[in-house]
């Protein structure tokens, strides 16, 4: 089920609605995907007209990017609290974010989502939504990045940028090879915590400061110190 966090405490028959639209579209397009999942069926489970629908969504195109979206967004508003827990330790603080976003990634449903994202992407500006929207989640990472930056725990350089090779890193050892059926199952929590470390000091080899990078590169060290009983499997 898709489930957004109301922002208000009163949550009001309109927001139920949508909600309901949400989790209903949600089922039917992972169940059948987008082509065979038509409007006129959420209609018929959720209840009420397609002018109900539109009035929340201006196409199906937009419901479709809602919905697969509205987990993404729901879970990393919650994982980027790991940047603000640990914002005087930015090793520490990308480490924990990275664990963090790889389980999140790499759970099975949403190695299926991200199937149907890709899948669906070229569909009259569905990829464009997707990536307006990831974009806009990316954000909120660049602007820890750029207050890391100011603050001389990482080198000046632009934010936006070095939060997309951040995201690239994090995916790079382990999502292709769930999304390709190369890997059978998702990686254990080990796995997921070498993958993030190993990500993490990469990052911080291109951006910290000359003067830091022995003390970052310490840091990750000692971290990864308490794993050094568990191995990773090998593909």
């Amino acid at each position: 089920m898709v489930h957004y966090q109301m922002k208000d405490k009163q949550v009001n028959k309109s927001d139920i609605k949508r909600q309901a639209i949400l989790d209903t579209a949600y089922q039917l397009f992972r169940a059948q995907g987008f082509a065979k999942t038509s409007i006129s069926e959420v209609t018929a489970r959720v209840g009420g007209s397609k002018a109900t629908i539109y009035s929340y969504f201006s196409s199906k195109e937009e419901l479709f990017a809602e919905c697969m979206m509205a987990a993404v967004e729901n879970y990393l508003s919650n994982t980027l609290q790991h940047l603000d827990a640990s914002r005087d330790n930015a090793p520490e603080a990308l480490r924990n974010f990275g664990i963090s976003v790889l389980e999140f990634i790499c759970s099975p449903e949403q190695v299926e989502v991200r199937r149907l994202i890709i899948a669906e992407a070229a569909r009259s500006g569905t990829g464009k939504l997707f990536f307006d929207k990831i974009t806009a989640l990316r954000v909120q990472v660049s602007r820890y990045l750029e207050s890391c930056m100011a603050s001389r725990a990482l080198r000046r350089d632009d934010p936006h940028l070095a939060a997309d090779y951040l995201g690239a890193l994090l995916e790079a050892e382990v999502l292709e090879p769930l999304l390709l059926q190369v890997s059978e199952r998702s990686p254990r929590h080990s796995e997921i915590v070498f993958a993030a470390t190993r990500a993490v000091d990469a990052f911080l080899r291109a951006y910290s400061p000359v003067g830091k990078q022995a003390r970052s590169r310490q840091q990750l060290n000692r971290s990864r110190a308490a794993l050094d009983s568990e191995e990773p499997v090998t593909r």
